[in-house]
């Protein structure tokens, strides 16, 4: 097993020991299911040929078709891959969503290609995995460094292959060829409605709260954004470069406006930095989760908060948006200084809601405004908070073991419905 995976199934060995799960369910979530490594090759616009790495992998339908999004970044590996989609698969039970846990990627820099070679690379991608996806296999998103228009490539490229429209077989599409409404903003829409939640448990007013937010990118930026205009003070916030810091509180309207119009775009990255945007005390990422703040989110990439790290947290609550930011062994250090961790398997999981949603209006032909996906998304979101934060005060666990126990159950209830030992050898 590799590190990251080891360190992912920590998680889930907590768990066990509050569930009463059959041996066959325990047994499934070991591995997972199929993996698939692919050789894109791609033409660049130099005329050169280059052969990009890429993965899918498929944890578990147990519940449904696996469902998780495709990065491009230059550390995905296989193994990175594996531990996402295993936490897809949890993410998708605790939301009670009909599917099982996927994940892909592509290793690449993708700032540095240009529209042409990303959109060669994206086709190339769907024609290496074609076989291995589909609208009730295998349902693909968006992700680190993945937009909607990278999507509607895919998606189109899949369509070619099967000589049909196919646009359940990937979601986070452009709104003009099946995409939901509200698809861009839920992961951020979603972790709102957690933090909300939670924060008014612990009569937390949004005057007299402090943010900082680590990742200014898509969930990150509109995270901060909403909590900017409920009244929350988001004193920091940084990027991939670094970041900025305003004991007042900052603007984040205003930073959001100043980022996007001074992007120089060569492909659909920005280039610049946040703390080249505005006259604010710098800081680094590092320096940032160290903030002395009541709310710290992590909203970048995973293990940001460590073993090594953990001492320094000053923070009284993390909500992970990002994807694994939090290690098991800072799980224990974090919890033993009484900050509380709010996990990503139900934090940042509005954006397979609304993903569920788009293919659930895909396979209907009825499409929702957004004041309607809002709303269902809302009631969702609220309701699993609720439920795993209930679980969470009867069992005196952790927020994260909790989500792990009342996602348990659900697979586990999946799997002894096919069958367990217990079935055959007492009937």
């Amino acid at each position: 097993m590799t590190m990251l995976f080891a360190d992912a199934s920590q998680r889930l060995q907590q768990a066990l020991k509050y569930v009463d799960i059959s041996e066959d369910a325990i047994e499934y979530l070991k591995f997972p299911q199929a993996s698939l490594s692919v050789s894109i090759p791609v033409r660049m616009d130099d005329g050169r040929l280059k052969v990009f790495q890429g993965y899918r992998v498929r944890f578990d339908s147990t519940r449904g078709p696996t469902k998780g999004g495709v990065r491009y970044h230059p550390n995905v590996s296989l193994d990175e891959v594996q531990s996402l989609a295993f936490w897809m698969t949890f993410k998708c039970a605790v939301l009670n969503l009909p599917f099982g846990g996927a994940k892909g990627g592509v290793t690449l820099n993708p700032k540095v290609l240009s529209k042409f070679e990303l959109e060669r690379l994206s086709r190339g991608y769907i024609d290496a995995i074609a076989d291995f996806i589909g609208p009730d296999i295998d349902i693909l998103a968006p992700d680190v460094y993945t937009n909607p228009m990278i999507m509607g490539w895919m998606m189109d490229q899949y369509s070619r292959i099967r000589r049909k429209l196919c646009p359940g077989v990937v979601t986070g599409k452009p709104v003009a060829i099946g995409g939901s409404l509200g698809r861009d903003t839920a992961t951020a829409m979603g972790a709102f409605f957690v933090i909300k939640t939670i924060l008014a448990k612990h009569n937390r007013s949004p005057q007299e709260t402090t943010v900082a937010v680590q990742g200014f990118g898509n969930a990150g930026a509109e995270v901060a954004e909403l909590l900017f205009h409920a009244g929350y003070q988001v004193i920091a916030v940084s990027d991939s470069q670094g970041g900025i810091f305003a004991a007042q509180g900052l603007d984040i309207p205003s930073l959001r406006q100043a980022k996007e119009a001074s992007r120089s775009f060569k492909a659909f990255y920005c280039q610049d930095s946040v703390h080249n945007l505005v006259e604010h005390e710098l800081l680094s990422n590092e320096e940032l989760l160290s903030l002395d703040v009541d709310v710290l989110i992590p909203a970048a990439l995973e293990n940001q908060i460590t073993e090594v790290n953990a001492k320094d947290v000053q923070a009284k609550f993390i909500f992970e948006v990002a994807n694994g930011p939090v290690t098991s062994a800072a799980d224990h250090h974090l919890q033993q200084k009484g900050v509380q961790v709010f996990p990503d398997i139900l934090v940042n999981a509005g954006g397979v809601t609304v993903s569920y949603f788009e293919w659930v209006q895909n396979k209907s032909g009825l499409y929702w405004s957004l004041a309607e996906v809002n709303q269902r998304l809302q009631q969702k979101m609220i309701a699993e908070t609720e439920a795993i934060w209930a679980l969470s005060q009867k069992q005196a666990t952790s927020m994260r073991t909790a989500a792990y126990i009342h996602a348990l159950k659900r697979i586990g209830e999946a799997i002894a419905a096919k069958g367990t030992r217990d079935y055959y050898i007492n009937h």
